[in-house]
């Protein structure tokens, strides 16, 4: 049974933000439709109330009380469709003492605690190549959440407000270095801790080519295997221990992996059940045998694009249509909505669609 989803999106800036823009809009709004409404027209939030009454899910990501100002927050809308599950995708959520505050990816990481732990432990907190607080706590979190209410609107005839923050997320994610703080009493410290190169055997190691080697041998038998594969099969018997008490190892480890280049250790350790692998970068990350396989990475309009990461039994998972341009499909959908063509001239001229 499918699912109606309004997502009200405002437009972005910045420089590299609008450098980014068409192949990032691309990649994210692929087989998606777009009605361009300016809801601060009052016709344009009477528009968006009468979509939300035959709507399973409607997603906004504005500050909280921003749907409110414009008549279409959670109040008004469930007054149009009580079964309707409304998700406010926000940085801090709409409670607490931050709750109006700005933010991004990088604040919320610095405020959950994740960025103190991401870095080597002689620097500063490294910034993460991708959005862990928008995406991981946020998006996904949030996309749970919204399947929970969904399934509760249908057996109850009821929605609710699904109220999903970024720092909530990213906070949840860390159970590691809660376990941690909670099993030691202090926090984890950058660079010494079980995940972030603390250990030898889990950690990265430069290759005789200057690219990089990522080994996760925590557990013994990967270990083992490892030193086997790699012609060091006495290293075995050094069990890895932190601080140190594992330098002499992780020096030994230095110098073995730096007398091969990155592919060299690929090829050797491919089929060792050691828990090591080559560090790839992205472009190279598109080409792997793993994601040709899966269907990972496919084309849509001339270009690369992401293919969905899951499988469904009996349900196809190709790459949907290319994505629409700005208002490409207003018209479409509110003649869907019962709007005629008299009705949407106005609208248009009113300057609340385009």
């Amino acid at each position: 049974m499918g699912a109606t989803v309004i997502k009200i999106e405002a437009p972005g800036g910045g420089d590299y933000a609008r450098a980014l823009s068409p192949e990032l809009f691309a990649l994210i709004n692929r087989g998606k439709q777009s009605l361009a409404l300016d809801l601060r027209k009052p016709a344009g939030a009477g528009v968006l109330r009468r979509l939300a009454h035959d709507a399973d899910v409607l997603i906004e990501s504005f500050r909280p009380g921003v749907m409110d100002k414009l008549g279409c927050g959670y109040a008004a809308l469930r007054g149009e469709n009580p079964r309707l599950v409304y998700a406010a995708l926000t940085g801090y959520g709409q409670t607490g003492p931050w709750k109006d505050r700005a933010g991004h990816d990088l604040n919320y990481c610095g405020y959950a605690g994740v960025l103190d732990q991401t870095g080597t432990a002689a620097g500063p907190p490294a910034q993460c190549g991708f959005q862990i607080a928008d995406l991981a706590g946020g998006a996904l979190t949030c996309a749970i959440g919204i399947l929970a209410a969904v399934i509760g609107a249908r057996a109850s005839g009821h929605g609710c407000l699904v109220d999903a923050a970024m720092l909530d997320g990213t906070l949840a994610l860390q159970a590691v270095t809660l376990a941690h703080s909670t099993a030691f009493g202090v926090d984890p410290q950058r660079g010494h801790d079980l995940l972030t190169g603390g250990l030898p055997s889990y950690a990265v190691y430069r290759c005789a080519d200057g690219k990089y080697l990522a080994l996760g041998a925590l557990e013994p038998k990967f270990w083992a295997n490892f030193c086997r594969a790699a012609g060091r099969p006495e290293l075995a018997r050094k069990t890895p221990q932190p601080g140190p008490a594992g330098e002499p190892l992780r020096a030994e480890l230095a110098a073995l992996v730096a007398g091969k280049t990155r592919d060299q250790w690929e090829t050797l350790l491919a089929d060792a059940d050691a828990c090591a692998s080559a560090v790839l970068t992205p472009v190279e990350a598109l080409h792997g045998d793993q994601i040709h396989a899966r269907g990972l990475v496919q084309e849509i309009a001339g270009k690369p694009a992401f293919g969905l990461p899951l499988r469904f039994e009996h349900a196809a998972t190709a790459a949907t249509a290319p994505a629409a341009k700005l208002g490409a499909d207003t018209d479409a959908v509110l003649a869907a909505a019962g709007y005629s063509a008299e009705q949407r001239r106005r609208l248009r001229d009113e300057g609340v669609i385009t």
